[in-house]
């Protein structure tokens, strides 16, 4: 399995609803995706401080390699990264990604 991790720097100004409205164009390629497996976003609300200014995210299980390569290509999931690399601070710069692979 690989677990696909994103971290974002929403800019100030991107309202709540923008930013649940992005997160759902993420979610809704569950439907889309063969081998996407779950879906989890929510608010930075960790008391550690240590968040480096990234405010929210999400994580996605893939049920392997294949599926995450498939997911990553396709056109929803292009659309759907390009609002949140608006939606930053520093575009691309405004995002984090990290994916590990979870032995099953």
């Amino acid at each position: 399995m690989i677990r696909h991790c994103v971290f974002i720097r929403f800019q100030a100004t991107v309202a709540d609803t923008e930013r649940q409205s992005i997160l759902s164009d993420i979610a809704a390629l569950q439907r889309l995706v063969p081998g996407y497996l779950a879906f989890t976003a929510g608010a930075n609300v960790s008391p550690e401080g240590l968040g480096k200014g990234y405010n929210s995210g999400f994580i996605i299980d893939f049920a392997d390699a294949a599926a995450c390569d498939a997911y990553l290509v396709h056109p929803a999931h292009e659309k759907a990264g390009g609002r949140i690399v608006a939606a930053t601070e520093g575009g691309t710069d405004g995002v984090f990604v990290y994916d590990f692979a979870i032995a099953g």
